[in-house]
């Protein structure tokens, strides 16, 4: 493959002012496309070209196919980067890339396709030898039928929409008499979501915790990993805190895991970043739960440990050079994110506006990733990450410590944010422990029941 010499950005937010940095590190020219909400976005003044794609709602400008693909091609593009979100995992929009001779920087429309669909993916990763949580032999199209395999898998069973993300059509049934009011609740919602109410049903993991791992694909047939995440700290099915390595596993249940994710990589044919997302249970038992064909949120943390870039990595593959070997890569100490969102954090509820204050700690081995500033107005319109507050230290405990000082170091005033939130997390007696699951934070109503 040819070298990619300039890359237009599909997305907003931390993570284009993320990706400009490592385009310009390597020589290469970046284009940011805005909605008009996000004129003032900083990042437009440290990319190459800035293009305007439409109006401030997603629909009109970042989910718009054609003006992101004529914005391409008006800049002299020959490779689109997707970060997350959006467009990342449009399998219509890797077509038309193609179509257009503009190199995705991600996996192919056939491996995207037989991921996106989780019931599909279920059957993809059996067919690998990958562990899944027992369910139903894919999609479930009636009552009847999801009654019957519940009462097989046995309860209490997850329905699920197949379609499904970010914790939409997704339902918990205990028992038999509320299984059609739920299962069609979930459906429903999911229909309503994705415009498929699609559904499928697993086992329900007993305190569960999230742990993925990362993988690198090449067009060679190469596959590494790059270590795994604790993401078990969740609000509403969404990311809060993110941790490598995950030490709730022991060694030996670590290598296992990062043979089976590279083992379904190489299966696959997978080409570029991908992350495996598995439940573990409190044996260390470990079940696939979906795969996501594109860069995470938390990928900080595992750059933080391996001391590799993974942006760069995607472009070099996405380019036809070989991933490095496994014994090149040397993982060191522990990493920690903290999701920093325009949020009350009592509530979780979005808390836009004008950031009359916005001072970021820094010293050693604390990164910041973000796109705000001083009098930047956080728009109504998009998630409410304002930034990540990313941490390494030689074991959890100091990375825990150096957390600690970084976020009081943090001063956001004009919004509220979830820094507070964060404070108490670092002082939580069940956090400092690792004793916790999926579901801690269920019960979580004011910071005061974050303390013990």
């Amino acid at each position: 493959m040819a070298e990619i010499k300039k890359i237009l950005i599909a997305n907003r937010g931390e993570i284009v002012q993320r990706a400009i940095r490592t385009i310009k590190e390597m020589g290469k020219k970046s284009v940011a496309v805005y909605s008009s909400g996000d004129k003032e976005a900083s990042y437009l003044k440290h990319a190459d070209e800035a293009v305007c794609i439409g109006g401030p709602k997603s629909a009109d400008s970042y989910l718009n196919i054609p003006a992101i693909i004529a914005a391409a091609e008006m800049t002299g593009c020959d490779a689109i980067f997707p970060g997350y979100g959006f467009l990342s995992e449009n399998q219509d929009f890797v077509e038309i890339c193609r179509l257009h001779n503009i190199k995705f920087i991600g996996p192919s429309v056939e491996v995207m396709e037989k991921m996106a669909d989780k019931s599909k993916a279920k059957d993809e990763m059996i067919r690998a030898g990958v562990p899944v949580v027992p369910g139903s032999d894919g999609a479930v199209h009636s009552v009847e039928e999801g009654k019957r395999v519940a009462l097989e898998i046995g309860y209490p069973i997850m329905a699920k929409a197949a379609a499904g993300g970010g914790g939409r059509g997704l339902r918990l049934i205990t028992d038999e008499k509320d299984f059609e009011q739920l299962f069609m609740a979930a459906s429903s919602e999911a229909l309503a979501a994705f415009g498929d109410g699609t559904m499928y049903l697993e086992r329900f993991i007993n305190n569960p915790r999230h742990i993925e791992v990362q993988v690198i694909g090449d067009s060679h047939g190469n596959a590494i990993h790059i270590g795994e995440r604790d993401c078990s700290l969740q609000r509403r099915h969404q990311k809060v805190i993110e941790e490598s390595p995950a030490t709730f596993l022991d060694d030996e249940a670590r290598a296992k895991l990062h043979e089976v994710a590279v083992k379904a990589t190489k299966y696959l044919k997978y080409e570029g970043a991908g992350t495996f997302e598995f439940l573990a249970d409190d044996k260390q038992n470990v079940y696939f739960m979906e795969m996501n064909t594109r860069l995470q949120v938390e990928h900080p943390v595992s750059e933080m440990v391996s001391g590799l870039d993974l942006i760069e990595l995607m472009i070099k593959v996405a380019e036809g050079e070989k991933v490095p070997s496994q014994e090149s890569i040397k993982f060191r100490g522990h990493s920690i994110e903290c999701r920093i969102t325009a949020e009350d954090p009592n509530t979780f509820l979005p808390s836009p506006g004008k950031i009359t204050q916005w001072m970021v700690p820094g010293g050693r081995n604390v990164r910041v990733d973000s796109h705000v500033y001083t009098n930047y107005i956080v728009p109504q319109y998009y998630d409410s990450m304002i930034g990540k507050l990313i941490v390494w230290g030689r074991d959890r405990e100091k990375a825990i410590n150096i957390m600690k000082r970084a976020l009081n170091e943090f001063e956001v005033t004009g919004i509220r944010t979830t820094i507070p939130f964060h404070q108490r997390m670092m002082e939580n007696n069940d956090f400092l422990t690792n004793n916790y699951d999926t579901k801690y934070l269920e019960n979580y109503k004011t910071l005061d029941d974050l303390n013990n």
